[in-house]
């Protein structure tokens, strides 16, 4: 089950490096912006120190999640610390998110759904 654990949270991972990708290189493309973000045309200057600080955010934590799946068979500590952390910090975004704007589910969704099932797949290994 360890194995589910650390492909799991390596998806998470890799769901937030494609999220930091859209806010950080793609953001003033119009489909990004527009498409994907809901950001009116003439708000996208605005948002894009925003969009940039937070892309930066996800990358860190999908950063935290990769170094505690290449951890965690090794550092057993360090590792569940880093998975732990990781994807309950990418789950609670994703929970706050769908909170306060229940028209971002879908959105809360794929950012949530590989933490979500990373963490219930922990509690068998702790």
């Amino acid at each position: 089950m360890l194995t589910v654990v650390q492909i799991l949270a390596g998806l998470a991972g890799v769901v937030h490096v494609g999220i930091f990708y859209m806010e950080v290189v793609r953001f003033t493309d119009r489909k990004v912006y527009r498409g994907t973000f809901g950001v009116a045309d003439e708000d996208v200057q605005a948002c894009v120190p925003w969009a940039f600080n937070q892309g930066f955010y996800n990358l860190f934590l999908a950063i935290g999640a990769f170094v505690g799946v290449a951890l965690v068979r090794g550092n057993a500590d360090a590792g569940w610390a880093l998975i732990l952390m990781s994807c309950g910090s990418m789950l609670a975004a994703a929970i706050v998110l769908v909170a306060k704007y229940r028209d971002k589910a879908s959105a809360a969704a794929k950012q949530g759904l590989f933490p979500a099932l990373t963490l219930l797949a922990a509690l068998t290994q702790l």
